[in-house]
């Protein structure tokens, strides 16, 4: 049997088949033609905000004046915490894969947040594989031996929160009317369909983190989407719960909106920290005076980051909703102790900043760093959560938002590294690997895109080196060769063809006008090899 209007190009076998049945595939045609429509529009949207600022028009970097009365309302919150979610101090993030998410799942952390995003390539096999993972897990199906070490699903794992991919992604492999389906509809549609109620069953629930957002209608369609699919599997509504990452700069300015437009479905908001920083120079492209310096100048005690997050703190726990603190990259580096001690002491730093400023719980990337980041939360947050600590006295502006004050250079180091992370990053996607370790530091699309988007503006802006060299695309290209041959040895399992792609994408990224606005979207045409089926003609 076939579900009408939908076509599915991505191979096929019986354990996928688990999951690609009829029942749930006819959810997906569904959500895609309820859905689509609008999604299209709001995208649509984003191109038009883009056009203004490029223009010099800034007004919509600012908190929106329709909405005065949303933010001025002191009496609306949000649904309180759900089961499993009442304490959130540590959050591990990784991709699905089988391996990593029994090892997130024990590695005591509070949650395990489960990534078809930005950890994550989207080939085929690890999206599907990726939700038969998921399935077995939350039945308690998913023990395996690998390598002569047995992996087993602990007593009492972490709770299990699903982010899927942004709204601008399309699932090219999966069509509806001849129209490829929406990437955050299928990650987000499969899950639920699949392990909504046994989720419930066993005391917890749907729980997801939303991505990309720019504005608050994006949060409201997906409360439309929460409200139909508990509807529609014939559950309560409200049982969904969602945390919003913050990592776009216009949506900085719409922190309130977005918690009003999913309040009873809303757990909070995610200082996504290097998204973030990727957006503050995606949007200000054109503009000379947001030109930022290297990589490792931008922390988050740099001027616009420390506004970002002291808005965050304060507008959730105004409603009542958890304040939830960035991602520490920092991975062990085994077989030197000092090195290691000296990261993992930045890794401490970086965790008692976020407790003393008053978030809720924090997020690691790998599960040795657990037992750190939870003895900094220990000490310091002695109840569930810190909903009690207001920060009344905090007065962010648009300004504040907008402030490009960044001490720092731009050097021909930094250039480098840039090189060398977006680089590696975009060969290693593109033969299906999308989060990887480099220089001890855990690598994902995000940090990748900041590099990419750093050598555009500066090459655009002809920004002056500590050499007294002037940043063209020809000196970048220069650089991208000179880098290129070490590539291999960075990643694992990378091979010629694939930093080939790389390095021609990253030459044509400098040399552009405007940069893309998603290397993952430019690339994913790639991925029909990985896939081994032929898709991308007829669907991208």
């Amino acid at each position: 049997m076939t579900v009408k209007g939908v076509n599915v190009l991505g191979k096929r076998n019986a354990q996928f088949d688990e999951i690609l049945t009829d029942d749930a595939l006819a959810f997906l045609a569904a959500l895609h033609r309820t859905f689509d429509t609008t999604r299209q529009s709001l995208l649509t949207a984003r191109i038009a905000v883009q056009q203004r600022l490029d223009a010099g028009q800034y007004t919509d970097l600012d908190f929106p004046p329709e909405t005065a009365h949303v933010r001025a309302e002191p009496s609306w919150t949000c649904a309180p915490p759900a089961p499993g979610l009442e304490d959130r101090r540590v959050e591990i993030t990784g991709p699905t894969d089988r391996k990593m998410v029994v090892n997130a799942l024990n590695s005591g952390a509070k949650t395990f947040m489960a990534d078809f995003e930005d950890s994550n390539a989207p080939t085929w096999a690890n999206l599907v594989n990726g939700q038969i993972n998921l399935r077995d897990a939350i039945r308690r199906k998913i023990d395996f031996d690998q390598g002569g070490k047995s992996y087993k699903l602990s007593k009492n794992p972490a709770v299990l929160i699903v982010r899927p991919r942004g709204w601008h992604l399309d699932e090219p492999r999966v069509t509806v009317d001849n129209r490829p389906m929406s990437g955050s509809l299928f990650d987000f549609g499969l899950y639920f369909f699949h392990n909504a109620k046994a989720l419930i069953a066993n005391g917890s629930g749907p729980y997801f983190y939303l991505p990309k957002m720019e504005h608050y209608l994006e949060a409201r369609l997906w409360n439309d989407v929460f409200l139909f699919s508990q509807s529609y599997i014939r559950i309560p509504h409200n049982t969904i719960r969602a945390t919003v990452l913050i990592e776009t700069l216009p949506a900085a300015f719409h922190m309130e909106e977005i918690l009003f437009e999913l309040r009873n479905h809303s757990s909070g908001l995610n200082c996504g920290r290097w998204d973030y920083i990727f957006s503050f120079i995606k949007k200000r492209r054109a503009d000379r005076r947001a030109v930022l310096p290297d990589r490792v100048s931008v922390t988050m005690e740099v001027p616009f980051m420390d506004a970002y997050v002291r808005l965050l703190i304060q507008t959730c726990h105004k409603r009542k909703v958890a304040a939830m603190g960035g991602m520490s990259a920092m991975i062990p580096i085994k077989g030197d102790e000092a090195a290691n001690e000296a990261a993992m002491n930045k890794v401490r730093a970086d965790k008692l900043r976020e407790v003393t400023a008053g978030h809720d719980g924090t997020w690691i990337a790998h599960p040795l760093i657990n037992k750190i980041a939870m003895e900094v939360f220990d000490k310091h947050m002695l109840g569930p959560h810190q909903y009690h600590i207001r920060r009344e006295e905090v007065k962010v502006t648009a300004a504040d938002l907008l402030n490009t004050s960044v001490p720092g250079q731009t050097t021909a180091d930094g250039i480098k590294s840039n090189v060398s992370a977006a680089l590696a990053y975009c060969a290693a996607w593109i033969s299906g690997n999308g989060c990887i370790p480099i220089n001890f530091l855990m690598e994902d699309a995000a940090t990748a895109e900041i590099a990419r988007l750093q050598l555009w503006q500066w090459a655009h802006h002809s920004a002056l080196l500590d050499t007294g060299d002037v940043v063209t695309a020809a000196y970048i290209s220069k650089v991208v060769d000179q880098v290129a041959p070490s590539v291999k040895s960075l990643v694992a399992n990378v091979k010629d063809e694939h930093v080939a792609v790389a390095v021609s994408y990253l030459k044509d990224q400098v040399k552009r006008q405007w940069a893309s606005d998603f290397l993952t979207s430019d690339l994913m045409v790639y991925l029909e090899k990985v896939d081994g089926a032929k898709w991308a003609r007829s669907a991208l």
